[in-house]
């Protein structure tokens, strides 16, 4: 079986804020933090799955993740979904 990593960004209910992680199980890491289980959107929820990506290889998740942390990335972010977060 094809092991995925996960690049994901949610988005707080709460402020309108964006908090971007990685994990192997989207699922799972999406209900610790709307749970509370994750220290740095505990008092940020509910938070929205709005975006994630899937890749091969934990490097490359890794880097992807490091990247969309960034200013550049950020802007990449709110470019691929203007229509969205302007809505």
């Amino acid at each position: 079986m094809v092991q995925f990593y996960y690049v994901y960004v949610l988005q707080s209910e709460k402020d309108h804020q964006l908090y971007t992680g990685l994990t192997i199980d989207l699922k799972t890491r999406f209900e610790e933090h709307n749970n509370g289980e994750v220290s740095q959107t505990q008092n940020r929820r509910p938070m929205k799955l709005i975006y994630y990506e899937a890749c091969l290889n934990q490097q490359d998740a890794i880097k992807r993740e490091r990247y969309l942390k960034t200013t550049w990335g950020k802007r990449y972010i709110k470019s691929r979904l203007e229509g969205y977060l302007k809505v």
